[in-house]
């Protein structure tokens, strides 16, 4: 055990084990128990997210292997419920079952165990999971999860000090006005039969903080008994309740059935809407809001909660007035939303433009006027097409928007198996590009913005198709990823630029090479070993090179990229978060990971001159970064004006066409030479 652990996690760390198998539940929970684990095993799917939460659990397990479409079911059930509380969510498949993990990645799962099944390998998996549920603990902040499990669970409470907050939908439920009463009115709300069992419970979860359950009728006139799960916070010791639908709410789908912040369908709702109105030609729309962490960093979560309930309305709004026939509006989680229309292609068209327009009007929040932009992703359903495909597929558009690295929008269409036909023939010619060595680089001046002196470029790859033109590094990124080419396409970029680098002419020796890993690289066995020797054998000195890694490669294991990053550093690079505030932003990296530079995106960095209120979200970014040591790089900075006030609010550097576009070596050289 950890003793330099907080004390409330160190209690995490005894937490059980929640399990979910339809096939093998007795054998997995006896593997897992023998081997030292508290678990909590079920095998319906019905329930899953309250069970795991009323638990305690920071692991849960859902094991695919016979499960069918149940089994996903499970893992986008419970993915919201795990996210919350900053847990972790192991997907175990059978041998061959590559793209049923994949599609379980998907759906929200942290971790695969995949393959023929074996002891050691689900202790290790368990193990590794375990790992990164502490370490979001550690990361996150635990009266953050608080605030969201009574925002986003429909019958809780809490009882703290005497005092117990109810959950908007538990008080709608027992017709109580008031979110906050005293503890003998608490009790009073509840039929007197249940009292001593309740009161009993609650003191027992008190004294020694060990999940309980009861079972009761939630009001006198209720003919079915109802699942009471009581637990204790492991920060604040104080006592919870959550209140598990009665069998018939959950067989009707009754649960749950609106986001308690927004009033929107929840998920769970927006799938069974999609399961009903299986029609073609719907359009089923993604949107994720960008930069909507920097608001609850700058100005608190209530604003941000206030942000989410105004730009919810205005996308109701606007999909009822376009699509008033049929339509559903869902949020999904956190900021991103889910719309599905039925469509035709100058209604849908129009439903992106006015969307996109209502979302980046300012919202005034609890006195604050915030402003956001947001990524569109959006799919024409095909004819029999799946509610979990088709919520796949939109979300896997809002992604390849994301990785453009700005506000936009893209809808796949029926020409998709073109689309797809197309995309196939780019990852043949990407292959046969990386064979010839095809692939250019350019460089991009990074400057000292007090000085104007070029200290470092950042390497860019170029790829000259003899069809398609010139394509940058994004869609060539898109494509490799699609093809599984992106381990290969990385590892030539990083070789490519360290060896062009070690052959600048002498005009160019002090400068710093900054070159990007992907979230794959991270996830490869042995990479920084296999980086480091590779540098080496370039010839290009390792204090010289700075490694970047974009906020999307460090969603899907934080810890596993802090021991990623931490021996680069050691080894004598120097590393960055590239693209801060596209969207993923957390606050969190800033705090968990060994850095020395934070660069902010582009669109951030803009927004040093945009409103008062974008400025104060910008600086706020800059004061955290610069008081924990960091320096700040400045990204897509074109005006004399930005460069201005970037350098006022205390940037360091920046990079952008106020200085050069991407060069090549004898541009740069020029260039150099000059300055």
């Amino acid at each position: 055990m950890n003793t330099d652990l907080p004390q409330w996690l160190d209690r995490a760390r005894n937490a059980p084990l929640f399990l979910l198998s339809f096939r093998y539940r007795d054998e997995l929970a006896a593997i897992a128990s023998n081997l030292g684990w508290r678990v909590i095993a079920a095998r319906r799917l019905e329930g899953a997210a309250q069970r795991f939460i009323a638990s305690g659990a920071i692991i849960a397990v859902v094991d695919l292997r016979g499960a069918g479409p149940a089994g996903l079911a499970a893992v986008a059930e419970l993915s919201e419920a795990v996210e919350m509380n900053a847990a972790a969510l192991l997907a175990i498949g059978a041998r061959g079952s590559a793209n049923i993990l994949g599609a379980a990645l998907s759906a929200g799962a942290t971790h695969i165990l995949s393959g023929a099944f074996g002891e050691a390998n689900f202790v290790l998996a368990l193990r590794s999971a375990e790992r990164h549920a502490l370490r979001m603990l550690a990361n996150s902040d635990p009266q953050q999860l608080r605030s969201d499990f009574w925002r986003d669970h429909a019958l809780g409470w809490e009882e703290e000090a005497g005092r117990v907050a109810l959950s908007p939908a538990l008080a709608a439920r027992l017709k109580v006005e008031v979110s906050s009463l005293g503890f003998e009115r608490f009790m009073a709300l509840w039929p007197r039969a249940t009292h001593p069992a309740l009161a009993e419970a609650i003191e027992q979860v008190r004294a020694d903080g060990k999940p309980r359950a009861i079972t009761h009728r939630l009001t006198t006139t209720d003919v079915e008994p109802i699942a009471h799960h009581l637990r204790r916070d492991p920060q604040s010791l104080a006592v919870q309740g959550l209140i598990e639908p009665s069998p018939s709410e959950r067989a009707n789908g009754t649960t749950r059935t609106k986001d308690p912040l927004t009033t929107l369908n929840t998920m769970a709702t927006a799938r069974q809407w999609l399961s009903r109105n299986m029609a073609a030609h719907q359009l089923a729309l993604m949107i994720g809001l960008t930069r909507f962490d920097m608001i609850n960093g700058a100005f608190g979560r209530p604003t941000g909660d206030a942000v989410l309930r105004a730009l919810g309305r205005r996308i109701d709004r606007i999909v009822t007035e376009i699509c008033p026939e049929t339509h559903m509006v869902a949020r999904v989680a956190g900021a991103t939303f889910l719309v599905a229309v039925g469509e035709d292609n100058d209604r849908g068209t129009l439903l992106v433009d006015e969307l996109r327009a209502a979302i980046e009007r300012p919202v005034i929040a609890e006195g604050h006027e915030v402003s956001v932009g947001c990524c569109i992703g959006g799919v024409e359903r095909h004819s029999g097409e799946s509610a979990s495909e088709v919520v796949r597929r939109a979300g896997a558009a809002l992604t390849t928007v994301r990785a453009q690295g700005t506000s936009a929008a893209l809808i796949l269409r029926d020409d998709a198996r073109a689309r797809e036909d197309g995309d196939a023939a780019l990852a043949t010619d990407l292959r046969a590009a990386l064979d010839r060595n095809e692939i250019d680089l350019l460089f991009q001046p990074q400057v000292a913005i007090s000085t104007g002196e070029i200290i470092g470029v950042e390497a860019l790859a170029r790829w000259g198709h003899p069809k398609h033109g010139t394509l940058g590094a994004a869609t060539l990124f898109a494509v490799a990823e699609r093809s599984d080419y992106l381990g290969a396409l990385s590892t030539h970029i990083q070789k490519r630029a360290v060896e062009a680098a070690r052959r600048w002419p002498s005009a160019l020796d002090k400068l710093r090479l900054s070159v990007n890993v992907t979230a794959q690289d991270i996830a490869r066995t042995g990479f920084a070993a296999a980086f480091v020797r590779m540098l080496d054998e370039s010839g290009f000195p390792r204090a010289r090179l700075t490694v970047e890694i974009t906020e999307s490669g460090l969603i899907n294991d934080l810890g596993l990229a802090a021991n990623l990053l931490a021996e680069l550093r050691a080894s004598g690079c120097r590393v960055a978060i590239d693209d801060f505030g596209t969207g993923y932003s957390s606050l969190a990296y800033l705090k968990a990971l060994p850095l020395d530079y934070l660069k902010i995106d582009k669109a951030l960095a803009q927004d040093i001159v945009g409103s008062v209120r974008d400025r104060v979200v910008v600086r706020g970014v800059i004061d955290m970064a610069r008081s924990l040591g960091l320096a700040v790089v400045a990204e897509g900075v074109e005006t004399e004006e930005q460069r201005a006030a970037l350098a006022a609010q205390g940037v360091n550097y920046y990079q952008g066409f106020l200085c050069a576009e991407p060069l090549d070596v004898a541009a740069l050289e020029k260039l150099v030479t000059q300055a």
